[in-house]
């Protein structure tokens, strides 16, 4: 620890002496800025910070928590009219936007243990003492995953570890089948609807999943109220929704779900579970775990619980019986616009959301209120007579929790219009005391990196940025560190799912951010009748100090694009990234290619059972098909072309000045380039995602795959596929190519 404490000092030492030099040197020039608006831009932004104040967010964020506010209830509205009431009175033209989508929630929770012992869950969150809003029963909706079906199953259970494709390999290693049982799995690993969706597809009649403290209780620290940490009975709701075939409401993919919008039927509705499945706390767990039979399982599959972790498969015997409401209920999203007054057709959009599963303090609302102090900023500055050249619109949207449903109905609704207009969307959600999270498409990477750079981290008044690279020079991996020392710009993270960003970015191709602060606001609230004003003041960002600090970030960002001369997007650190995507799906299927041969080999010789424990009963696994050759040449020859055609850009856009009618049409040439990297068919098997470098995981859900067409295909060993897929890819990165190249002519 000390060592660690040493190595920090040092690094911060370095950094704040080489880095506040090149700061200093680097404040006069702002990227898409001449060197005039590159000052009146940095006295703006001086202004917007002048104005920020942490009492704002604390008021609104005890405001905004006090009761539950889920979708369809009544605090929810309540909350949506009084947060368009302040955009209103800041000068914003602001409206609702409704939408009504399907919404089930239970009627009926029975898990039961029938033997060897009887046992029925409590499945509830008591109150706790020091938590004003902890005893709202009557408004909190109960413990419960949304989308899964109704369903009344007994059978065997099964430990699956996290549920994800890896876990059931062992499963199948140690004999043991799904089949007609019961799993009980923990939360992480994976997004929480990829259990029930494994499950279902080996056979599984019924999915539990737990919160294990190894993961998320007493083994990270003291447990709530004392401590941050989730405590026995703490519940973990969430959305089940197959998300990696849709987000949005399951009964209109891909329109708005307008009053008359044209709905499939409930039963055709294909992001549903096709299993029950139902969150349990770990007291709720203990006794069935403590009854598993079978072997004992891996090291790497136990939790932290005082029990022996076996795979069971025969005793003990569960029952699950669920039954929901399956209404449809009004939404609404708060849109508030401040207009441009020179590019009004090129929008700014900024957003966050406002529903939470219970009381949300933190998710969202931590995130939701300094968007509110950032746009009542803006405002500020508007009563001065200073207008954005950009279109600037702030949204809150509703019902993001059970599927990213506000924003994109939102989206769908209004695809036309957002496709020729939005040039960048920003997006935020949780927020907490810690280090600088910066996510989105990198074209967006030079961009953002220097937006961190001029923010003044609170707690050790160096910069946000120098926080972040110090933190992974010292904490991150030996290739993290290195690359942290050397690279120009932290790298940004490529996004896959779990927030508003997904319709804006890999539905329309609209070029994305997502931004926050974490890290040191561990706790385990999340989703729980626990995530409320008293726990967030108490462990996640006391006063909300980080919570200006992403009104700073956001707000300088939004300011930024909103007034550049050129919009600042970049093409040189996309180039780069991209071409390491392209390594990595190369090195993946090499990779296969020899495990594959080997394990074969071992196989037809017999030598597997000779590595085998005699103790314990493994399966001879089946070997596997070759991986044949497959011709990545026309990749490699596509991200040749886009790193040529980035560095061209790069030299035609230094010191050359273009009048304002050039600068409108490079503008539009540069934001609709991120459209020309999605394709209208979208991925094999999932349309409605269109972007071909960026999407969520079918097996991952929120986690990201990148060149998601050509990676699913190889790890699925469709090779005929993957040929097509790096076909496809190519195509579109030379596409993209194309415009950067008319981008760089009227450079």
């Amino acid at each position: 620890m000390r060592l660690n404490v040493f190595r920090l000092l040092v690094t911060l030492f370095l950094i704040n002496s080489v880095f506040a030099q090149s700061v200093a040197v680097d404040r006069r020039s702002i990227l898409g800025f001449s060197p005039d608006s590159a000052a009146r831009q940095y006295d703006l932004e001086a202004k917007f910070d002048a104005q920020l104040k942490a009492e704002n967010l604390t008021n609104w964020q005890k405001r905004l928590s006090a009761r539950p506010h889920h979708l369809g209830s009544a605090y929810n509205k309540e909350n949506a009219d009084f947060i368009a009431a302040q955009f209103r009175s800041w000068g914003y033209d602001t409206k609702l936007e409704e939408f009504q989508v399907l919404f089930p929630t239970p009627k009926t929770r029975i898990v039961e243990m029938t033997a060897p012992e009887k046992f029925t869950m409590r499945l509830q969150e008591p109150e706790v003492a020091g938590d004003a809003t902890s005893g709202q029963q009557s408004e909190q909706l109960p413990s419960y995953n949304a989308y899964s079906i109704d369903g009344d199953v007994t059978g065997p259970l099964v430990y699956v570890n996290y549920g994800v494709p890896a876990d059931y390999e062992e499963l199948e290693r140690q004999g043991i089948d799904v089949k007609g049982k019961i799993v009980i799995a923990r939360y992480g690993g994976s997004w929480r609807g990829i259990k029930p969706k494994v499950a279902a597809e080996h056979g599984a009649i019924g999915c539990i999943i737990y919160s294990d403290p190894r993961n998320d209780g007493y083994y990270q620290g003291d447990v709530y109220p004392k401590g941050a940490y989730r405590n026995e009975n703490g519940v973990q709701r969430g959305s089940v929704m197959d998300m990696p075939l849709y987000p949005g409401d399951p009964l209109t993919k891909g329109i708005g779900a307008t009053k008359d919008a044209k709905r499939v039927d409930l039963k055709n509705a294909a992001t549903l579970t096709k299993i029950p499945v139902l969150p349990v706390s770990y007291s709720d767990a203990l006794p069935l775990l403590k009854n598993l039979d079978g072997a004992v399982v891996p090291e790497s599959w136990r939790g932290s619980l005082p029990v022996t972790y076996h795979f069971g498969g025969k005793t003990p015997t569960v029952r699950m019986k669920l039954e929901f409401n399956w209404d449809i209920k009004p939404i609404y999203n708060v849109i508030a616009k401040m207009t441009g007054s020179e590019r009004p057709d090129q929008w700014i959009i900024r957003g966050n959301h406002r529903d939470a599963w219970v009381n949300g303090a933190d998710d969202p609302l931590s995130g939701m209120v300094a968007l509110m102090e950032e746009a009542r900023a803006v405002s500020e500055l508007a009563k001065t007579g200073w207008r954005p050249k950009r279109t600037i619109i702030y949204a809150g949207w509703d019902a993001e929790e059970q599927g990213l449903i506000g924003s994109t109905e939102w989206v769908e609704t209004h695809a036309e219009e957002l496709s020729r207009n939005a040039a960048v969307y920003i997006n935020t959600d949780s927020n907490g005391r810690g280090f600088l999270g910066m996510g989105g498409s990198h074209t967006l990477e030079k961009f953002i990196n220097e937006v961190g750079k001029d923010i003044p981290d609170p707690q050790t008044k160096m910069g946000v940025w120098e926080r972040t690279r110090a933190n992974q020079i010292v904490n991150g991996g030996s290739a993290a560190r290195k690359e942290a020392m050397e690279r120009a710009d932290l790298r940004i993270s490529p996004l896959g799912s779990g927030s508003d960003y997904t319709p804006f970015l890999q539905h329309l191709g609209i070029a994305s951010l997502n931004i926050g602060f974490g890290g040191e606001d561990g706790g385990g609230s999340y989703h729980s009748i626990y995530d409320s004003f008293d726990h967030f003041q108490r462990f996640a960002d006391p006063g909300n100090v980080y919570g200006v600090t992403l009104a700073k970030v956001c707000g300088h960002a939004t300011l930024r694009l909103a007034n550049a001369d050129t919009l600042p997007f970049e093409f040189t650190n996309l180039a780069e990234t991209v071409s390491g995507y392209a390594a990595e799906v190369t090195r993946l299927a090499d990779a296969m290619r020899d495990e594959t041969k080997a394990m074969n080999q071992i196989i037809a010789n017999g030598m597997l059972k000779a590595v085998q424990d005699p103790k314990e009963t493994y399966v001879m696994p089946a070997a596997k098909e070759n991986v044949p050759f497959l011709n990545f040449a026309p990749l490699q020859n596509a991200v040749a072309k886009l790193t040529e055609s980035a560095r061209v850009f790069q030299v035609a856009s230094k010191g050359k000045q273009i009048n304002a009618a050039k600068q409108a049409e490079l503008d539009r040439l540069l934001y609709l380039s991120e459209r020309s990297l999605t394709r209208d068919q979208g991925l094999p098997r999932r349309d409605w995602f269109r972007h071909q470098i960026y999407a969520p995981g079918f097996y991952t859900g929120y986690g990201v795959k990148t060149l998601p067409g050509i990676r699913e295909a190889i790890e699925q060993r469709n090779w005929t596929e993957a040929e097509e897929q790096i076909r496809l890819a190519a195509a579109t990165i030379e596409k993209f190519a194309a415009e950067i190249d008319k981008a760089a002519a009227i450079k």
